[in-house]
């Protein structure tokens, strides 16, 4: 690190592989997996701390169930965020002054995962009290049914934005694949959300991928990180043209102007009772003022400024 003037983007603890966490990290039903995972962080913040990481990821493996006839999900919800808490607070005790994050990841080994995706993870940060932002991966997002950019979307609209994972999925599979991103619409739209969350307040770009098992010499990872970086670095300059364009962002301030004035400001205000809404209704008649959404004429947009 000193040689080459690198900084830790951020530690995290591997509490998926070993037979130990079969049942889980924080939600395991056995109390010694739970005490041992704890140790594990523990000594992972440490390391974190020592190295001046910038952040800190729990990314949770197999914190969720295979089938509910053998689960208690009240009480492991509950140790989850007991195990969470008794990590964060000791991080801070002990100086660490970065980022916590939490990385969602819907199913994978476990059928079904408790951090499935950031609408889900932010709901349980809200419910338990806990001060943590969100590692967005995109192959996750897709595992979860969503795009990177509506995972990304939900964090930075609740306030949640943290890091990213820097990669993409095979829409044909059902897992994880790890590719090295590839695709300039996806690292576009990412670029896009995260410009309009005021950019990396805190963590960055990792790469959390791996070249394909046929590409096996030893340059091979070198190129795979090199445009990894490129396609990131020209969504980054595409998703900069789609903001100065301005008819995006037009459009949707534009789409929800009647929310500006008349009963649309009252309803934003908190201003207006049911009975008045339902007065208002009964005088108007049916809805006569929706408009086009005009999606295929904003997918063109976006085409014509990526390639003229």
């Amino acid at each position: 690190m000193k040689e080459y003037q690198k900084n830790l983007l951020w530690g995290t603890a591997n509490m998926f592989n070993n037979p130990r966490y079969m049942h889980g990290a924080g939600t395991s039903c056995n109390p010694d997996a739970f005490a041992y995972a704890a140790a594990q962080a523990k000594k992972a913040i440490e390391v974190t701390v020592r190295l001046n990481g910038s952040g800190y990821t729990f990314w949770g493996g197999r914190e969720g169930y295979e089938t509910l006839l053998n689960t208690n999900m009240g009480l492991e919800l509950d140790n989850m965020a007991r195990l969470l808490h008794l990590a964060t607070d000791y991080g801070r005790s002990i100086g660490f002054k970065g980022a916590f994050y939490i990385e969602p990841k819907p199913k994978e080994p476990t059928k079904h995962q408790y951090d499935f995706d950031a609408s889900t993870v932010i709901g349980f940060l809200r419910k338990y009290g806990l001060n943590m932002k969100l590692n967005l991966e995109a192959n996750h997002g897709t595992l979860a049914g969503h795009t990177f950019q509506h995972e990304l979307r939900v964090a930075r609209t609740e306030g949640y934005f943290g890091s990213v994972d820097a990669n993409i999925g095979d829409l044909l599979l059902g897992w994880d694949t790890d590719q090295f991103p590839n695709d300039v619409y996806d690292s576009t739209f990412a670029m896009y959300e995260i410009l309009k969350a005021g950019g990396f307040t805190t963590g960055g770009l990792n790469f959390d991928a791996k070249a394909r098992r046929a590409s096996f010499q030893p340059d091979d990872i070198f190129i795979s990180h090199i445009m990894g970086m490129d396609t990131m670095a020209l969504g980054l300059r595409m998703a900069d043209k789609l903001i100065q364009d301005g008819r995006i962002d037009q459009f949707v301030e534009d789409r929800y102007a009647g929310y500006k004035s008349g009963i649309g400001k009252k309803i934003v205000d908190g201003t207006v009772t049911i009975q008045e809404l339902e007065k208002y209704a009964l005088e108007m008649g049916d809805v006569k003022t929706n408009k086009s959404g005009r999606q295929e004429y904003l997918e063109g947009v976006v085409n014509q400024i990526l390639f003229g």
